[in-house]
């Protein structure tokens, strides 16, 4: 049985980054969303691959919902011509409606803010919060030292075997959509053992 999406949220940089591959993959994940009927949920900004992914999300007829922190940004940062676009009073607001409205979730190349946003719902996946499927578009490489940390923090006993397939990974956007499809939810031990009963 395929894993039902109706909406993707998209963690992505606000910069454009310094290789044009990068502007090139946020257009093709959102070209292939939209042609997959699939809604994009972001950032709510009209700058970098955030922008870039949007606007060729709504450029192939997809719906695109921004969420952005009211006053946070200046003026120009959001982006107009949004299928709708939602102010909240705060960035932990934001993450929260983001995950909320979220089938499953993909994470484009990106900074400090991407990379908040990306361990923050793998650590909701780990500690059971929801089980959707999270990935990243692994863009010429860009994550592989982010996967390579991992499996060095599992080797190290920090994160469980199992919790590092949590996060999914190909390097084209049909690739991962494909691989949410046909996910199943997994069994994960329990990072902590049981408290005893109290007495």
């Amino acid at each position: 049985m395929l894993y039902q999406m109706r909406t993707i949220c998209v963690f992505a940089g606000s910069s454009p980054g310094a290789d044009p591959t990068y502007a090139a993959a946020a257009r093709a994940l959102g070209t292939e969303l939209a042609h997959r009927g699939l809604g994009l949920v972001y950032g709510g900004a009209s700058v970098g691959l955030m922008g870039i992914l949007a606007d060729a999300t709504l450029a192939a007829g997809g719906r695109v919902v921004g969420i952005l922190p009211r006053g946070r940004f200046r003026r120009e940062v959001a982006h107009a011509g949004l299928s709708e676009l939602r102010q909240v009073a705060s960035m932990h607001e934001r993450k929260a409606q983001m995950a909320d409205l979220a089938d499953a979730f993909i994470a484009l190349p990106g900074g400090y803010g991407t990379f908040d946003e990306l361990f923050e719902i793998v650590t909701w996946a780990q500690i059971g919060l929801h089980d959707k499927p999270i990935g990243l578009l692994d863009v010429d490489g860009y994550f592989a030292p982010l996967l390579a940390l991992i499996r060095h923090a599992a080797a190290a006993g920090f994160i469980p075997p199992d919790h590092t397939h949590l996060l999914l990974h190909a390097t084209d956007p049909a690739a991962l959509l494909d691989h949410f499809a046909a996910y199943t939810p997994p069994h994960l031990a329990q990072k902590w053992a049981e408290l005893p009963p109290e007495r």
